[in-house]
């Protein structure tokens, strides 16, 4: 994160702190201790301190100013301790040692005089990991883990009037952080997508506040809805009241609903000291039943109404204290057939499409209304959950921005798969129950999930489940492993052919077969040359080396497949021959791999297909894997292929069968559609003879196909008459599988592990087989391809073999050997085939250049375009290099400028002229301050690397905060991947 940006990030607290006060007038006044820039904290190691941290004379020349909410290490880096963390492998130089040790925190403040209530508090909403907070000297309490609230009563220890000088001492989390040093952020210690954190995110991490009641004060209000019909919501107020007084007290509650104006009021009578439960529901006031409420849905479903309840203690017609609640009618259901997990909202069945957060970054530096950002991406996606990964975001912020967009949280505890338990399992349980009560208003969540990738150690399951029952009434489902039981488990991490997630079946790590609900699929993702540079020294530029490592593109994420991701951008675009080319090809996988991903599961909506979310969705720390926008917010190819398939409604190819589909994942049945396919050559012009339209209707929750793209898909045989050979054949040769005559057969003996093998004669580029079984099947077997007949690799494998013919299509190989391994058989009997053919893989459709464009519309019935999507595909399918013959061209390019509420709104209108001699392929949007040529960023955009036709045009629109320019003026470019090609190669 950029100086300039950490400065917006406070400037952003400070607003926060005066809005807090603004909305809490007649309330517990609130004065921010923390994100304010007139209150000065300051940090010091313990071991380096030989005075008293209370003392008023103190010298503070020599702490550090901190930054809180933050962490101790940030408040280093920004005090300028440290050199920039996020540049080259400077964050790898650090001691560790100077931070993972204990520290004080001190600041000072008064007690404003403008309190009207007479009792003071001094609030914490969380440190990371434990803490002892000291008043004028005076110990008030402790800490234990970043859910566990402090709220103490300074009435009788402040001095009015008068400096007080709170200090705090801060202990580091123990290791290993996961599980034994749970509750904490767990990949603080490192990861393969982020670097070990000197001090491993230590620090007062959340707010810090004076507030002001009377007697009586509001804890943990929970407001429930049940929704018998849509039509109608019954909303159910549960909270505790406590005395804190040394008498008893009568008070009144008083609730407003807004909107409706929904109003009631209640007697309360607390004796001294205690705390006293109250429930209210339409069995003591009927206007606790809404009639026609106003639903929060997820996006693409509805909009994400929400609702405000303000409570009021009065004593003596006086406030003693107040609090306010954002809540949204909802009723989340859930079901788990076929083994599956469906979610429902509202009675809707939910398709879920989302990423995964690690962190909302690496330093805990996002607060206030970076998430707002954050989550408008999301929405901007077309997402609708996102993954709180082993709980590592904390911030209220994020679940109201979740709740404002629409963005469902799948959240989580703090547990990976490890199998050992917390130290403390009582801290741990206890800040389960404190995020539970600290979240469960918000509309957003809904699925409580205990482990990632493994079950909770004993009691720790059943305690969870409990926790969740408990204090959250069961109203979301509890889901003790991210991969397991009802799930299809997770990964693969890297990019794929795109037809890989078309085929049966892609291939998790733990749970079930099927594409079903995939928590975690991902694909490295490589950032623009804009962003690269920011992080990356010039010298380490190109070629890739070690420092590519240190951001994540190396063996330190392995799971990431950099040398598979090397070899896309190698085969299908050319060989790079220098960063900025590196940058500019990778772009086009990671569109092409992050749209399959996603399409793959929407293909199989309504098979097993319930929901998909990428790992990444968003960047915590500078690298070149796992993200869709980066870490400075430029949008990716990922981006814009994630945001293109997650289309509420939706038309796109398969790449594996051909097969058109419109996909419909909204809640209403849509008729009159229109879908059109064409396709085009590499200079642009239409080749009409593969054209297709019809009419259809798409009803709600559905992948309906509407025809098939008639390219040649003739399955030319390569293995008649050729040598073939086998583990074993007692009774019937091998050679009867391939000469042409069904009627004859091969048979192995009665073992599992047999095999059948072709010799082509030569290496061939080959796509699929076809197995004409008898009886004796396959249940289980795997196709694999070999250059010399004694190196094997798999190319396919299934657990669903069958009797009779199967034809089965993979990623193109190239291979002169071909064998079809049994792994267990479907009989008593051994394996036995009639035919066994080898398909050719490079069969080229007449009249289409070497590289074509598939391009689709989806329009309503008044012919409004509601979806387009446009795919290149190679005749040698994974080659796309005939790409760099494209003709350069001169884009057109206008656009209208609007402002309005502190944004700049552009319509931008890019053609590509009828008089071009080539199509545009892959127009890359950028934004810029004219004076200096630098990025503006964020910027949102509605699409990016984006395909024209000859004579085509297309509207975007780009908006933007006005003042990331400061006065400044911007500039908008079109840039196709065209205009970088010199002599056929890509530069």
């Amino acid at each position: 994160m950029t100086k300039n940006c950490y400065m917006a990030l406070k400037a952003c607290s400070a607003l926060l702190c005066i809005v807090l006060s603004n909305n809490a007038r007649a309330q517990t006044q609130i004065q921010m201790l923390s994100g304010s820039a007139n209150q000065h904290w300051y940090v010091k190691a313990k071991s380096d301190l030989e005075e008293n941290p209370v003392n008023p004379s103190i010298t503070l020349a020599n702490w550090t100013p901190a930054i809180v909410p933050g962490t101790v290490f940030a408040s280093f880096v920004a005090a300028g301790a440290e050199k920039d963390p996020n540049f080259g492998d400077n964050i790898y130089k650090v001691d560790r040692n100077k931070y993972d040790r204990s520290f004080w925190y001190r600041t000072e403040f008064e007690v404003p005089a403008g309190f009207p209530q007479k009792r003071v508090w001094l609030n914490f909403d969380g440190v990371n990991r434990h803490a002892d907070i000291y008043l004028n000297g005076i110990e008030l309490g402790t800490l234990d883990g970043f859910m566990s609230r402090g709220r103490f009563d300074i009435t009788g220890i402040a001095k009015k009037g008068g400096k007080n000088i709170l200090t705090v001492l801060l202990f580091p989390p123990i290791q290993p952080l996961a599980n034994v040093g749970s509750p904490n952020y767990v990949s603080s210690a490192g990861w393969d997508w982020m670097p070990y954190v000197p001090g491993l995110n230590s620090g007062i991490t959340d707010k810090v506040y004076l507030s002001c009641s009377g007697d009586l004060t509001i804890q943990d209000p929970w407001v429930r809805t049940d929704l018998p019909t849509n039509a109608r919501a019954d909303v159910s107020i549960a909270l505790q009241v406590k005395n804190n007084a040394s008498h008893d007290v009568d008070g009144t509650l008083q609730g407003v609903i807004m909107p409706g104006n929904v109003q009631f009021s209640q007697k309360v009578r607390i004796n001294r000291g205690n705390m006293s439960s109250i429930k209210l529901s339409k069995r003591d006031f009927d206007q606790l039943v809404i009639n026609n409420p106003k639903l929060w849905w997820p996006n693409g479903y509805g909009e994400p109404n929400l609702y405000d309840l303000s409570l009021k203690l009065l004593v003596d017609n006086n406030t003693s204290d107040e609090q306010h609640i954002k809540f949204g009618i909802k009723r989340y259901s859930y079901d788990t057939i076929g083994h599956v997990l469906h979610i429902s909202i509202n009675g809707t069945p939910v398709f879920v499409k989302g990423g995964d957060w690690g962190m909302s970054e690496y330093l805990l530096r996002c607060h206030g209304a970076e998430y707002d950002t954050k989550i408008r991406l999301h929405k901007e996606m077309n997402f609708n959950m996102i993954r709180n990964w082993i709980g590592s975001v904390t911030d209220v912020e994020f679940y109201e921005a979740c709740d404002k967009y629409g963005i469902m949280v799948w959240d989580e505890f703090w547990l990976n798969s490890d199998p050992n338990l917390p130290a403390d399992l009582s801290a741990f349980n206890a800040n389960a129950i404190e995020k539970i009560k600290r979240f469960r208003n918000h509309p957003a969540i809904a699925i409580w999930c205990a482990d990632n990738e493994g079950w909770p150690e004993p009691p720790l399951n059943n305690w969870l489940k409990e926790d969740v029952r408990v204090f959250d009434g069961a109203d979301r489902f509890y889901q003790p492993n991210s991969h397991a039981e009802n799930l299809t488990g997770s990964g693969p991490w890297t990019a794929k052919d795109p037809r890989y997630y078309f085929t049966a079946y892609p291939t998790g790590s733990g749970g079930n077969k099927g594409w079903g609900m995939r928590t975690e699929l991902g694909t490295a993702v490589f950032v623009n040359f804009e962003s690269f540079k920011k992080f990356m020294p010039q010298e380490k530029w190109w070629p890739r080396n070690e420092m590519w490592n240190q951001h994540f593109f190396g063996p330190s994420a392995f799971n990431a497949g950099p040398d598979q991701y090397d070899h896309m951008i190698s085969q299908g675009y050319g060989k790079p021959d220098n960063i900025e080319d590196y940058c500019r090809k990778a772009q086009f996988v990671n569109l092409e791999s992050n749209r399959a991903m996603y399409e793959g599961w929407l293909d199989h909506m309504g098979d097993d297909a319930s929901g998909i979310m990428t790992w990444m969705s968003q960047s915590a720390y500078p690298s070149m894997v796992w993200q869709t926008y980066d870490y400075y917010y430029d949008l990716t190819g990922a981006y814009f292929g994630a945001r293109k398939a997650c289309e509420p409604v939706h038309i796109q190819w398969n790449p594996v069968n051909n097969a058109i589909k419109v996909i419909n994942t909204t809640h209403d049945d849509l008729t009159g559609l229109y879908a059109t396919a064409d396709i085009y050559n590499l200079d642009g012009k239409l080749v009409k003879q593969f054209s297709k339209s019809a009419q259809l209707t798409s009803p709600s929750n559905s992948a309906a196909e509407v025809f098939k793209l008639d390219f040649n898909t003739d399955h030319i045989d390569l293995a008649r008459g050729k040598k073939i050979f086998a583990s074993s054949s007692p009774d019937n040769s091998p050679e009867n599988v391939n000469d042409g005559n069904s009627n004859t057969r091969w048979s192995s003996r009665y073992n599992d592990d047999e095999w059948i093998a072709v010799d082509l004669g030569k290496t061939a580029v080959i796509n699929g087989v076809g197995l004409n079984w008898e009886n004796a099947y396959g249940k289980s077997y795997k196709i694999e391809a070999s250059d010399d007949n004694s190196h094997w690799h798999e190319v396919y494998r299934t657990e669903d073999g069958r009797v009779g013919w199967q034809k089965i299509e993979f990623p193109e190989v190239t291979a002169r050997y071909v064998r079809m391994h049994g792994i267990e058989r479907g009989s008593w009997w051994g394996y036995s085939l009639y035919d066994f053919e080898v398909y050719q893989g490079d069969v080229a459709s007449q009249g289409l250049t070497d590289v074509h464009f598939i391009k689709l519309k989806l329009s309503d019935k008044n012919g409004k375009l509601i979806s387009d999507n446009l795919y290149w595909r190679g005749n040698k399918r994974k080659d796309y290099t005939a790409l760099n013959t494209l003709e350069k061209v001169n884009l057109k390019s206008t656009y209208q400028v609007r402002k309005a509420g502190g944004k700049t709104y552009i319509t931008a209108d890019i053609t590509n002229p009828a008089s071009s001699k080539s199509a545009a392929f892959g127009i890359r949007l950028m934004l810029t301050k004219k004076s200096s040529g630098e990025q503006i960023l964020p910027a949102i955009m509605s699409d990016g690397y984006f395909s024209l036709m000859n004579g085509e045009s297309k509207k975007v629109n780009v908006s933007f905060d006005s003042n990331l320019i400061s006065g400044d003026d911007f500039k908008l470019t079109a840039e196709p991947y065209n205009n970088h090609i010199n002599n056929g190669v890509s530069k």
